[in-house]
């Protein structure tokens, strides 16, 4: 909301192909198909990234001295981390003549999203930002914080707490010839929302993690504009989202027209369990934690007890979707709930999600010499169509395609559990993500600007369909560094 990446403006079926809208699939209203060819990204609607997912239905620590460790290579390049940092920072200050209120641009140019900052992105960057412990951190942190209070208090048509899926943060020309001329900050005062790809809508994921990050910091600095935003946007999840259905919990959002959707995810309502418990501490106020109960009993609701995972959700409220199984509900669910009963979600995708991308694999775009190893976007990913472009004008996939946020995501949990063997499978995944820093997104530019050298962590060693609607692609992304940053530092950014 993950987020974001990443997503269509589809609305749910029981066909694999044609999934509901997640966080990170939930475009805007009145995004085409062929607008999302375009884009290159396929990532557009609601969520376009790592976070909130669609719910498809039917078919089968010491930060410090981690911030000062070696490279994995020996080269004179600052720390991993410092580079994944120095990312952060250039995402942020890819328009520097745009005025001082910014967020931080989401993907690198070539990604085709142009200026496009998705709000689950930056609420990540907030939290690992923080999670580094540094002077620089915090004051970036409180930076981005203030950019979604802004965007919250500065709606061009709300005002009633929400956040948008996403915002642009710079100026350039549409692919229709169009310009778009401004920064984060319109002419007018308003927020610029991401209007060109149908980015309008509001997803709870992406709001959940927004919140979690005002609340981290509020709880940081003391400065209760911040806590006073987080929980502007609680309230606007108790309205909009809460659900009386069978199977409970708090439903998707809303569109770009304000309608609201039907589909109810484990990835949101996961998120939520943060949020309102961190709430809860920081106002003392219980209705947080009865808030809480709920948001956790429908996730306990989607445990597969004989399979040792997560189920996606439920497109209607009442029945609950089998297919296809994603890996952050396995992971985040484990960072969320504190629960010993369910730590097999993370075996489960540890093995069922696990890939090794090089260059012998179909479709691959690895180069020659190179490998990476980590997990999938889901279980739909392992079994897409090679034959087939991911979407009009985009390549084929590779089955075997590494999704790095995801990596990071298990790294975390692994080095978190700490079982027998976790810490060495831990240790891999990171030096995986840390060599496709050091070699994979070369020469790309935020804001038509040269990033950092080896700065950034590609969304994905080679084009990935993740079974939901979208793909991921070998862009440098905020999210994915924000997740590796994390798991460096072994923070827990869903821990109350």
């Amino acid at each position: 909301m993950t987020s974001t990446t990443d997503t269509t403006g589809t609305t749910g079926t029981t066909d694999r192909r044609n999934p509901a809208p997640s966080r990170r699939t939930l475009i805007g209203a009145g995004l085409g198909s062929a607008l999302l060819s375009a884009t290159g990204m396929g990532m557009g609607a609601g969520v376009a990234h790592a976070g909130t997912r669609t719910v498809p239905s039917g078919a089968p620590h010491d930060t410090r001295r981690t911030a000062l460790s070696p490279s994995p290579s020996s080269s004179p390049f600052p720390s991993a981390p410092r580079r994944g940092q120095a990312f952060l920072a250039a995402a942020m200050e890819a328009y520097p003549d745009r005025g001082p209120v910014r967020l931080a641009q989401s993907y690198t140019d070539q990604a085709g999203l142009f200026s496009t900052a998705f709000t689950y992105d930056n609420g990540l960057a907030i939290l690992a930002l923080l999670a580094t412990r540094t002077s620089d951190g915090r004051s970036r942190a409180v930076s981005l914080g203030d950019a979604l209070l802004y965007a919250q208090r500065h709606d061009p048509v709300h005002d009633d707490g929400r956040l948008r899926q996403a915002y642009n943060v710079g100026p350039y020309t549409f692919y229709d010839g169009s310009r778009q001329p401004d920064g984060f900050v319109r002419a007018d005062g308003t927020a610029n929302v991401g209007t060109q790809f149908g980015f309008t809508g509001t997803a709870v994921g992406d709001m959940a993690w927004a919140g979690i990050a005002l609340g981290a910091l509020a709880g940081r600095t003391g400065e209760r504009r911040f806590l006073v935003g987080a929980v502007r946007i609680g309230e606007w999840i108790e309205r909009n989202g809460r659900t009386d259905e069978p199977l409970g919990g708090y439903k998707f959002g809303v569109d770009g027209t304000g309608a609201k959707l039907p589909f109810t995810s484990t990835e949101h309502n996961t998120d939520l369990v943060c949020l309102f418990g961190r709430l809860a501490r920081l106002t003392g106020d219980r209705v947080w934690l009865e808030r809480r109960a709920r948001a956790r009993a429908f996730v306990e609701r989607m445990w597969e007890a004989d399979g040792g995972f997560f189920y996606t959700g439920t497109n209607d409220g009442v029945t609950v979707n089998t297919s296809p199984i994603p890996e952050d509900t396995q992971t985040w669910t484990y960072l969320a709930l504190d629960s010993r009963a369910r730590t097999r979600s993370l075996d489960w995708a540890a093995r069922e999600l696990a890939v090794l991308d090089h260059a012998g694999r179909r479709n691959s775009t690895v180069p020659a010499g190179q490998s990476y190893e980590g997990v999938t976007f889901s279980s739909a990913a392992l079994l897409a169509n090679e034959d087939a472009p991911i979407a009009d004008g985009r390549p084929k996939p590779d089955r075997n395609g590494v999704w790095f946020e995801g990596t990071a995501h298990l790294a975390l949990c692994l080095r978190r559990r700490n079982r027998r063997g976790d810490a060495a499978r831990a240790r891999r995944l990171i030096d995986s993500v840390e060599r496709a820093q050091d070699r994979l997104g070369g020469a790309q530019t935020m804001g038509g600007r040269a990033l950092p050298e080896r700065a950034g962590v590609v969304a994905a060693s080679s084009p990935l369909d993740t079974g939901f609607g979208f793909g991921y692609y070998p862009y440098r992304h905020v999210g994915a560094t924000a997740w590796y940053l994390m798991a460096a530092a072994r923070h827990n950014p869903l821990r109350v």
